[in-house]
């Protein structure tokens, strides 16, 4: 019989996201090998132990890093659409789209890691992005965008503009490139 996973209490879920942040830092900026778990308890100001209580191995946390930062990223969408008009919401939805994948490319190391043992960090991305990307589309078909969009071709030109974005120096190209990709996504008169 399995019982139902209680909430976490506020101060628990403070020191997760704290663990949670200090380790896509430290994975996205070195080797993973060079990472030590003691040093990302350090950073997020938590005892070792209380790492180990939210993620008991190594592989664990740098999935639910990789799947916290998809999760960020998807669960903007409707929140974009509540605060921006929706062309507004999807180009700056695409600019988050850039910021996840410049992490997750940080983080390749560490995610190659955690495939090797078995993990499966990829399994639901592809359709949770088509799945925002499909959202801020429709919201924006009556506001001027293009109707006939395949969501796929979205993200499809997302990770081409997200390649060159990969270096710090083009990030004003990348950006440049995502509005030209809008002008593309708007409905001509």
């Amino acid at each position: 019989m399995t019982h139902p996973q209680r909430p976490l209490r506020a101060d628990a879920r403070r020191n997760r996201e704290r663990l949670l942040d200090a380790a896509l830092k430290a994975f996205s900026t070195e080797a993973a090998a060079e990472v030590t778990l003691d040093r990302v308890a350090r950073d997020a100001g938590v005892g070792i132990g209380t790492l180990y209580r939210h993620f008991p191995t190594r592989e664990v946390l740098i999935e639910e890093v990789y799947r916290t930062e998809l999760a960020r990223l998807c669960d903007a969408a409707p929140r974009l659409l509540a605060d921006l008009p929706p062309v507004e919401a999807l180009r700056a939805w695409m600019d988050g789209y850039i910021d996840y994948m410049a992490a997750k490319h940080g983080l390749a190391d560490a995610l190659r890691v955690v495939i090797a043992a078995g993990g499966q960090p990829f399994a639901q991305s592809r359709a949770r992005l088509v799945g925002a990307i499909t959202e801020l589309l429709q919201a924006g078909a009556g506001a001027g965008l293009r109707p006939d969009v395949e969501p796929e071709d979205v993200l499809v030109a997302l990770s081409g503009v997200s390649l060159a974005a990969g270096d710090p120096a083009r990030r004003a190209q990348a950006g440049r490139v995502l509005d030209l990709l809008m002008d593309g996504l708007r409905q001509t008169p």
